[in-house]
């Protein structure tokens, strides 16, 4: 069985030299790890582009300008092989923050010359030893409540700098068993199962118990937050959330794998639904809207523990009308 050691150490050692890299030096950092074709995904207002000078130019050169000192801090890093494709692909994925100095503005965002942490998730596609394809999800509203803007005016949910695991166990480094791997991906299969079962006739609750632990933990963007057991993430977020959509329409994952006892998936969307709820604070417009959207899952035992979320707000609102002031790339 292939333990992906090698794709491993490749998303490593790029992550080291991106980490070390001054602003103009990145391009030559993706230019040594990445394709030249590069098919690079990530939220609004950056969208997809391909190669890798609009990679750089766009993103991450004036993320670095701006947050001086860059760094990671992994909370979550694993690989598989990708379902959505028979299993033919290799996928690394990691989730955690970049932190740095916030010294100079981003996206309009005024910066404030203390810490800040960029929540981030991303997926990368290992082939020919070089990274061919990204989804790099950033919760850029979870910035601009550290530079003290308000885009939302009520939030369900806490809003925190986000912990790892409860287990300090995600970052596999090493190879894992593959049976305990494909369990976690088993029940992470079996919870989108329930998910597209929207009108089941099950109490929410029950539902959730099916393959969510008593005592869950929901990692949510900034907007609707974080909230722990299923009794509160059903009042907090995933009842208000199903109240708010409707005529769902499930469009598909780009990618979704387990290692270990960690797992998750993207899209591009993931799905589709009527506006015809409350939402964020922003009443129903009846717009059918999509949604992008990582989500990343701890397995403990036979139930889903921990799900850290990561959703495409700004695009949303863009959708809807009711754009977040931010500039473009």
């Amino acid at each position: 069985m292939q333990d992906f050691q090698q794709e491993k150490q490749l998303v490593l050692d790029f992550f080291a030299a991106l980490d070390a890299a001054a602003p103009g030096d990145q391009a030559a950092v993706l230019s040594r790890f990445c394709a030249p074709g590069l098919r690079w995904r990530g939220y609004h207002p950056f969208g997809e582009m391909t190669g890798i000078d609009p990679v750089v130019s766009r993103f991450w050169a004036p993320l670095g300008r701006s947050l001086t000192r860059m760094r990671r801090r992994p909370d979550i890093f694993f690989a598989g092989r990708n379902q959505i494709d028979g299993f033919q692909s290799v996928w690394v994925v990691a989730m955690g923050h970049l932190y740095g100095l916030f010294d100079q503005p981003w996206l309009g965002i005024p910066p404030t010359g203390k810490m800040a942490f960029l929540r981030h998730a991303e997926f990368h596609r290992i082939e020919g030893g070089r990274i061919v394809e990204t989804a790099m999800y950033i919760d850029i509203p979870h910035l601009m409540i550290q530079a003290g803007l308000t885009p939302f005016a009520h939030q369900r949910g806490a809003h925190l700098v986000q912990p790892g695991p409860a287990t300090h166990d995600g970052v596999l480094t090493g190879p894992q068993p593959p049976e305990t791997g494909a369990e976690t991906l088993a029940l992470i299969n079996r919870m989108i199962g329930d998910i597209g079962q929207w009108q089941s006739g099950l109490p929410l609750e029950e539902e959730l118990r099916r393959t969510w632990d008593e005592d869950m933990i929901w990692w949510g963007p900034a907007g609707i937050g974080a909230t722990c057991t299923i009794e509160r993430y059903a009042k907090q977020h995933s009842g208000p959330f199903r109240a708010a959509f409707s005529e769902r329409a499930r469009t598909g994952h780009v990618a979704r794998l387990a290692e270990g006892h960690y797992g998750g998936f993207f899209g591009w969307p993931n799905f589709s639904a009527v506006h015809s709820g409350p939402f964020l604070g922003f009443e129903p417009t009846g717009r059918r809207v999509s949604f992008t959207v990582i989500d990343l899952y701890r397995r403990a035992g036979d139930r889903l523990a921990e799900n850290w979320v990561f959703i495409d707000i700004p695009a949303f609102l863009e959708q809807i009308g009711q754009p977040l002031p931010i500039g473009q790339p």
